[in-house]
């Protein structure tokens, strides 16, 4: 018995249904009409960003706090070329965000005869900024390629990953079966080598002031991290993705700290030190190289096992399953003493007191006014490296959604906005300076049509402060750098949105706090305010 025909767009929604997706983030264009034509009556909810670059960011927010795939629609050429950066962004971050976009016919010239749209080498652009990239060259074909993309993504360490379905084939009927490849390279690295944990396990009997440095990776194994953590007695300092994973409350956290200097002295001071899901990377601003140290590494991806500083001992494997075996193996340990602990947060508190003495107004003000369970979708801003970072407790895990690796701008808005979609139920909170979020202040528009309680902060210092203080600390030719401020407050009101401008730090709280209740988004204005 013959199945029924189906183009190119309906096999790509069919496979993407199969696959449990439920949100879309996108942009029709000519060249996909055929994927929004099966989306219509598909029960996926289609999310419509102003511009692919913010689809992307959305994706990638979606992901981080859904802890499953986002997925990004395109059309060809300039769409997708416009998403690049936030696949770029997923990649550094391990973000697994399937983009999906048509490419030039089967049948086009080899030398190109200036088709609409037409890119050089849209494959090879993609390509170079995700994990996995998939071109297709049958309609048959398309759901094959939808499973290995998700394999791709889920197996081992998360990347992003590319889907190209040429264009004409979109519009082109056949036979095309769902299915879902299941990767036995995620079952074959999930549980490590018992070499690897038998060696691990011995240095850590031996510990006395056990330090463990967790990262993203740690994300959905918080858990295992906690219960490892508390048989070892050991403390958690994190990195930006990893911040959360150990409650910011419970009394072996250290907070989010790599990135102050004073944390090299601490690791020296350390007698084993575990890194768990975590490149000890320049982008984290990990001061490395490493002191000389016991260093076990616990890694999805045996090419960062030796990568930014060698271990002692290396475990790859899936840090829930590798956490969970090595804490079968330990006995219950006093490891670092609690006076120690306390001198080693200290420590770290005062470097981020320091560092971030502008923002402590703005991060106390927003503890006051934030529930356990809520979310910062930071962008690669002062008031978030500096400021939030290291300031503002947060208590779960995948609760601070930053853009380390590439360290892009304009990323919080739009993951902001998957972040709410992906859990509704959360209080998530963007926090963006005036330069960054004017490369997507469009956003506002989508959050507003998709009605969201969303607050969306903006940290006024009157242009690139970060970029401004470089300059000035290079040469002294401070230039470019100093941007006139828009009416915040007008402009969110204009795209739907509400919009309040506050004096002070003091009133951030409490806006943020009744922009959770409100029927729209709530732009917050603040002018950052004195260290004095």
């Amino acid at each position: 018995m013959s199945r029924p025909l189906v183009n190119g767009g309906q096999a790509i929604v069919d496979a993407l249904v199969a696959h449990g997706v439920d949100t879309v983030f996108g942009i029709p264009g000519t060249h996909n009409l055929a994927v929004y034509s099966a989306l219509k009556s598909s029960p996926i909810r289609h999310v419509s960003p102003r511009h692919e670059q913010g689809a992307g960011y959305a994706a990638d927010g979606y992901a981080r706090l859904g802890g499953r795939p986002g997925v990004v629609v395109t059309t060809t050429g300039p769409a997708i070329l416009n998403a690049a950066t936030a696949a770029a962004q997923a990649y550094s971050d391990s973000i697994p965000v399937l983009f999906i976009a048509p490419g030039m016919p089967l049948t086009h010239p080899g030398g190109h005869n200036g088709l609409l749209h037409e890119v050089r080498s849209q494959f090879d652009a993609m390509s170079a900024v995700v994990g996995y990239a998939q071109r297709v060259t049958s309609v048959e074909e398309i759901p094959h390629a939808v499973a290995q993309c998700f394999a791709a993504m889920t197996a081992g360490r998360p990347r992003p990953a590319y889907l190209e379905v040429p264009l004409d084939l979109l519009e082109h009927e056949a036979e095309a079966d769902t299915v879902i490849v299941e990767s036995p390279v995620a079952q074959a690295t999930a549980v490590p080598a018992e070499a690897q944990l038998g060696a691990a396990a011995e240095l850590l009997r031996g510990a006395r002031r056990p330090l463990i440095v967790a990262g993203g990776g740690c994300s959905g194994a918080a858990g295992e991290l906690r219960a490892f953590a508390e048989t070892l007695g050991a403390p958690v300092v994190t990195s930006a993705n990893g911040k959360g994973v150990l409650d910011e409350a419970h009394p072996l956290s250290l907070g989010a700290g790599v990135q102050h200097r004073v944390l090299l002295e601490i690791a020296t001071e350390a007698d084993v030190v575990v890194a768990v899901g975590t490149e000890l990377a320049p982008a984290d601003w990990w001061w490395g190289p490493l002191p000389r140290t016991t260093l076990i590494r616990i890694d999805i991806d045996p090419t960062s096992i030796a990568t930014n500083a060698r271990p002692t001992v290396g475990v790859v494997g899936d840090a829930g399953a590798a956490l969970a075996e090595l804490t079968k193996r330990l006995p219950a340990a006093p490891g670092t003493s609690p006076a120690e602990v306390d001198a080693w947060r200290t420590r770290l508190q005062a470097d981020a007191r320091e560092i971030g003495a502008a923002y402590l107004g703005l991060c106390s003000s927003l503890e006051a006014a934030l529930g356990d369970d809520a979310v910062i979708a930071a962008d690669s801003s002062m008031s978030c490296y500096y400021g939030l970072l290291g300031s503002l407790p947060l208590h779960r895990p995948r609760s601070f959604l930053y853009p380390a690796g590439l360290g892009t701008l304009g990323y919080g808005l739009p993951a902001a906005i998957g972040a709410k979609l992906a859990e509704p139920q959360r209080e998530v909170v963007a926090v963006l300076g005036d330069g960054g979020v004017m490369f997507t202040i469009a956003e506002l528009a989508s959050a507003a049509e998709a009605g969201l309680a969303l607050p969306v902060v903006i940290v006024d210092n009157g242009g690139y402060g970060e970029i401004r203080n470089e300059m000035a600390d290079r040469d002294g030719h401070v230039h470019a750098v100093d941007l006139p401020t828009p009416d915040f407050p007008a402009l969110a009101r204009a795209l739907g949105c509400h919009g309040v401008a506050v004096a002070s730090d003091d009133e951030v709280g409490p806006a943020v706090r009744a922009a959770f209740a409100a029927d729209r988004p709530t732009l917050v204005h603040v002018r950052e305010q004195s260290a004095d």
